[in-house]
Order: C-alpha cells, then structure tokens, then sequence
C-alpha cells in the first residue's frame, strides 16, 4: 500500500488488516488469490457519462454483472462509457486493474459520484484493494462508512442497481 494511503487511513483512524497476494486483474484471479480473506468482495466499475462527462465510482458485489443499458436509463445519460486509463489516473489517481472505493481519497475536487450496492453497504467487512491489484483491505463496516464519508464526494447507497 502506498505510504500516502496508510498515512490518511491512520489520521482519519480507519482499521483494516492488509493481505498481499499476487497480482489479479479479474474476478476469477481473484478468487484463486483472495476467496480465503472473509467479508464481503467488492468489484469496482468507473463510468463516464459522454455528454456531462460526469464519472460514476460504482461498487458492486463481485459475483454480479451491472446492465450497463438500465444503468443509463437509471441516470438519464444516453451515453455511458468506462472511464478510460487518461480518467481513472486525472480523477481517482488509480490505474486499469486498481479500481477501489479507496481512489476516492486523490479526488480532491470531489468529481466522481460514488454508488454502491446496499448489500455490501451494510456487510460487517468490505473487502477491496488499496489502490493497488497486489493487496486487499478488510475493512469493517464502520471504519468503510467512514472513509466514504470523509472523502466528501456525493455517494448513494443503491438497493436497485440493474443487473444482468
């Protein structure tokens, strides 16, 4: 984890236990790597809507699918794409592979719109990586409520996010 990361999870005193494995890319990487570390797995998705160029931190449980058709309809955007490599690394300070509700600390302009599934909202351990594809956190719920919180962007806890 980087330096600047631990640094603000240790001044805003959010608790976590940190796993090294190799690195993943996927959700079956993952779970080949991961799937012994209890709480809740997230999956992360950034999304950009092409006409406001509004961007979208969604998290979601990681065995699911978004329908990224209903997803556009629930936002009133004709166009959404993923955000590209230019936008996680502008926005989130995050690279392809990296994506994390952690990316939320380098957006400083408080740009991205944060929506997670209730379900992992309301789970005892979140479990998701610290900016980085070689290392989870779980973090209890408390300590992630927290941390959304103190990032200051606009966040919706969804319990009707389309999926496939």
């Amino acid at each position: 984890m980087e330096k600047k990361l631990a640094t603000w999870l240790e001044d805003h005193n959010i608790q976590y236990t940190l796993h090294s494995h190799p690195a993943v890319f996927t959700v079956p990487e993952a779970k080949i790597h991961s799937s012994h570390i209890t709480g809740v797995h997230c999956k992360n998705l950034v999304l950009k809507n092409k006409k406001s160029g509004q961007l979208y931190l969604i998290t979601i449980p990681y065995d699911k699918s978004l329908n990224l058709k209903l997803f556009r309809k629930m936002i009133s955007a004709p166009k959404v794409r993923f955000a590209d490599e230019n936008d996680l690394s502008e926005f989130l300070g995050i690279t392809p592979g990296a994506v994390s509700p952690l990316g939320l600390i380098n957006d400083r302009e408080n740009r991205v719109i944060f929506w997670i599934d209730q379900n992992i909202w309301n789970a005892e351990l979140i479990c998701c990586h610290p900016n980085i594809n070689t290392e989870t956190l779980q973090i209890p719920k408390d300590g992630f409520h927290n941390l959304i919180k103190f990032t200051n962007n606009s966040f919706e806890v969804k319990n009707d996010l389309p999926y496939l």
